[in-house]
């Protein structure tokens, strides 16, 4: 349930009027995009966008003050309404944080990784980080909203122990605090944020309100569903977890097709065709691993969260999850991937130690430069490790620690043995079977289509030896 407002805080927020001014701690892929439009809403006078001066992100402070976007995967709009709110002076990236205190408002959309997969402990440190900031700087009558995925009951626990800590005042009484989880997918920022439902949860009736008034005004389709800030985290993780589950189902249905020798797309097509009232299917795709900062983690976080609440789940003895039996699907698709590999090499009388392997795509979803938890680094990992060259090419992703990315795709395919498409990207999707067969350079070269994006038939008549998930009918 819902706590009865504080009237004290009611008091002064009713004094302090509308939000003005906002604050947004990250200027990642959830924060730009939240801040520039929370910037180019005539509600609001003026918005901050805070960022630490680091040796590996402080150069988006200048690119962002110059109005230029620092996500260079295909963002439209983007860039353009960067430019508009900083030429219109109603945006500014800064690293100094006492500059909290002049907000009305102010969100942290800041990442929470896990440490390990199996503690399930998270690592809460730039979290905190941020929270501490924050608590520091924030004024009475503040409103505070957490964006990041955290485990259920980070909002009215860690984070409300830190700003009281912080700050010397009380949540509920002196600031207002609430979760109202970022719901958006590179490639559609903007629009997620105009268009999707938000997901709004205070720790009290007052906060959950202020955190309304805030998100309402950026809306253009989407409409504000106001909830506890338990149920609001809870919502966040699951739906993620649930949709981590549907591409389980599906990658195991693939797998399944591979061995009874049919295609996974004709099944998927005919289950998709029945609809009518009360009937929900909703069959997504299958491919070469799940990556992110979202699916590859969220499962843990509500997992977590159910641990920690202290209450005792009646659940069948013994079984596993199944969100975690999902999770160890999804993450064992790049494995696949480097199985299909070894097996196609294998009837080109080759092994990975005699062969070189063009890795095609390192970010983890489409046209995008993000390369988070991309399941690419596996796929490399296992052909490194067993002797294989690897070459990786992405038109997007401009460099990842300790891996080589060519944005030359003729010059990583070239003389190849093998080539894996890990990635959806629209370019991609243009190969042809002749001209790529000539710059290998094999009589049989190898392809492994992890994402559907060639017709295995033009392949196979050119000679290529042909492996692709799900197609059981080609393999």
């Amino acid at each position: 349930m819902v706590v009865s407002m504080s009237s004290k805080l009611k008091n002064i927020l009713d004094e302090k009027g509308p939000i003005r001014k906002i604050g947004v701690i990250g200027m990642g892929y959830v924060g730009i995009p939240a801040a520039v439009l929370f910037a180019d809403s005539d509600a609001f006078e003026f918005v901050w966008g805070f960022q630490r001066d680091s040796p590996t992100s402080g150069y988006k402070i200048d690119m962002l003050n110059r109005g230029e976007s620092p996500l260079k995967g295909d963002e439209p709009g983007l860039e353009e309404l960067i430019k508009k709110v900083v030429d219109a002076g109603k945006f500014r990236c800064t690293s100094d944080f006492t500059r909290i205190s002049e907000v009305d408002a102010v969100t942290l959309a800041i990442q929470t990784p896990f440490l390990s997969a199996k503690s399930l402990e998270p690592d809460f440190g730039a979290l905190i980080e941020g929270l501490r900031l924050t608590g520091r700087n924030i004024t009475e009558g503040t409103l505070v909203v957490l964006e990041s995925t955290i485990t259920p009951g980070t909002t009215g626990g860690l984070a409300r122990q830190i700003l009281e800590e912080e700050s010397g005042m009380k949540a509920s009484e002196d600031f207002a605090l609430a979760h109202a989880p970022e719901r958006v997918m590179v490639g559609r920022l903007l629009r997620n944020i105009r268009e999707h439902d938000r997901i709004v949860g205070g720790i009290d009736r007052e906060s959950t309100q202020r955190a309304v008034e805030l998100y309402s005004l950026v809306l253009t389709s989407g409409r504000i569903i106001p909830m506890t800030a338990t149920a609001a985290e809870v919502t966040k993780t699951a739906e993620n977890t649930f949709r981590d589950l549907q591409i389980a189902a599906i990658n195991q249905l693939a797998l399944y097709c591979e061995v009874m020798g049919i295609n996974v797309y004709d099944v998927r097509t005919g289950i998709d065709s029945l609809k009518g009232e009360g009937i929900t299917r909703a069959v997504l795709y299958p491919g070469a691993g799940v990556g992110g900062h979202c699916l590859t983690k969220d499962t843990y976080h509500l997992e977590r969260g159910v641990k920690i609440s202290g209450g005792k789940l009646d659940y069948p003895q013994g079984m596993e999850s199944i969100f975690v039996l999902a999770r160890k699907v999804n993450d064992f698709m790049p494995v696949h991937m480097y199985n299909l590999t070894v097996e196609a090499l294998s009837r080109a009388g080759k092994t990975p130690a005699d062969s070189k392997v063009a890795l095609l795509g390192w970010a983890f979803i489409r046209n995008s430069d993000d390369a988070r938890n991309t399941p690419s680094e596996l796929y490399r990992k296992l052909l490194l490790d067993s002797g294989c060259a690897v070459e990786v090419h992405d038109p997007y992703v401009k460099e990842y620690p300790g891996v080589s990315i060519s944005h030359e795709l003729s010059d990583v395919v070239k003389n190849a043995d093998a080539a894996a498409i890990l990635t959806g990207h629209d370019e991609y999707f243009k190969l042809d079977a002749s001209a790529l067969k000539e710059l290998m350079g094999k009589e049989h070269p190898v392809i492994v289509d992890g994402r559907n994006v060639i017709k295995p038939d033009d392949f196979i008549a050119e000679g290529f030896v042909y492996k692709g998930i799900g197609r059981g009918d080609k393999n």
